[in-house]
């Protein structure tokens, strides 16, 4: 069955489409040594090449991590701030985040070198919901969580509405979901009505929930 060249290089090469587009877009991608367009779709039968290189269906990889507080979602070190990566063997070290997490946030982090997966489960418009649990520096006035919850916060990006349901009466521990996933938008959020996250702990990614896997450690997992 046919299949567009931008999926197929997203898959086997773990890039974006778009990515993979640009690619395409700069001639460096070869569809049976004829230089491939745009749009283009292949068969399995296809030698698909970049930069002369033969394109080999790769074996695609899911791992989930979960992220302690006090590491970077990047491959290098910031300083001497250590990275995820570094909790990981050296055969997945390669492998690219799902999105990020901050430094001082911890929880469930998906990584893989499919890149339509990553496509998939990162753009706005497939709207992938992720639930945290978050600790606050003060109580949340009863305005501020209507704002959140029902208005929405105006940040530079655009305005940020999350969903919240406390989690015990001091009204400084909040459940949180949100189908977005901007910049540090949860800290800025509380942020500007004057409040500081101390905890912020990420537990479900769409259909991938943290469970009772252990903080520092990974497991494979099935995409299905």
């Amino acid at each position: 069955m046919p299949e567009r060249l931008n999926k197929y290089l997203a898959t086997n090469l773990g890039v974006s489409r778009r990515e993979a587009d640009d690619l395409i877009a700069s001639g460096k991608v070869l569809i049976d040594d004829a230089k491939a367009t745009i749009g283009d779709k292949v068969l399995a039968n296809n030698t698909i090449k970049v930069d002369g290189k033969p394109v080999k269906p790769a074996e695609l990889i899911y791992i989930a991590l979960h992220k302690p507080p006090g590491y970077v979602s990047s491959h290098k070190r910031q300083d001497s701030t250590p990275t995820l990566y570094e909790l990981l063997p050296p055969e997945y070290r390669n492998l690219k985040t799902v999105g990020r997490l901050d430094k001082d946030t911890s929880g469930l982090i998906l990584l893989t070198n499919d890149g339509d997966f990553t496509y998939q489960m990162t753009h706005p418009k497939f709207a992938k919901f992720k639930e945290y649990e978050a600790e606050i520096d003060q109580p949340l006035a009863p305005l501020h969580q209507q704002i959140i919850a029902d208005f929405g916060v105006e940040l530079t990006d655009g305005t940020s509405k999350l969903g919240l349901t406390s989690l015990d009466n001091t009204r400084k521990k909040w459940q949180i979901t949100m189908s977005e996933g901007r910049n540090r938008q949860i800290r800025r959020t509380f942020g500007a009505l004057g409040y500081t996250i101390t905890k912020l702990h990420r537990k479900t990614f769409g259909k991938y929930q943290l469970n009772t896997l252990p903080e520092g450690s990974w497991e494979k997992l099935d995409k299905a």
